[in-house]
């Protein structure tokens, strides 16, 4: 689920960046470490929409580097458990399908995947498919997941799907 939330982050600046321009050159080295990135608590931060207040620099002692608090506002994205989300196959083999939604990996297992669906590895590219090969599932593929779990890291999360509902599963 996509969020819109106040964070803080702290950017050091070197002091070469005095100067004039001081406070954009603040906004574009928060742009480059904040975006992309993921905190286990938030989820992945997807983009900064506003910057609401960039404090006073503050210099370290020994360091010669001034530590300026940014306080902004950023679109990120949490998976929760329960969700439904839409997903792109990136792998396929034995023990299921690995896929991607958007900057989060999935893994659904084979024990997740409907019985009439089985596993192909004889076509190219591997498979899933039902036994009347009206639906098939392969690298490239977008599905619809449900989240049944997810596993959050310092800088990462990631999750575990299942297709063993309707409306799951391949997207035409």
């Amino acid at each position: 689920m996509f969020f819109h939330i106040p964070l803080e982050h702290e950017i050091l600046l070197h002091p070469r960046y005095f100067g004039p321009n001081l406070l954009e050159t603040v906004k574009k080295k928060l742009f480059t470490e904040v975006e992309g990135t993921c905190t286990g608590k938030h989820g992945f931060v997807i983009a900064v929409t506003t910057i609401d207040n960039i404090g006073l620099g503050m210099l370290q002692p020994g360091r010669g580097v001034a530590l300026y608090p940014v306080k902004y506002k950023a679109i990120v994205f949490r998976p929760f458990k329960g969700e439904i989300l839409d997903a792109i196959v990136t792998q396929v083999n034995k023990l299921g399908l690995f896929t991607q939604i958007g900057p989060l990996s999935c893994f659904i297992s084979r024990h997740s995947i409907p019985p009439e669906m089985e596993f192909d590895p004889n076509s190219t590219p591997p498979c899933y498919r039902t036994t009347e090969s009206d639906v098939v599932i392969q690298e490239g593929n977008y599905i619809r997941v449900r989240i049944v779990g997810t596993r959050v890291d310092a800088n990462d999360i990631f999750a575990v799907g299942s297709l063993m509902e309707d409306y799951l599963g391949l997207i035409s």
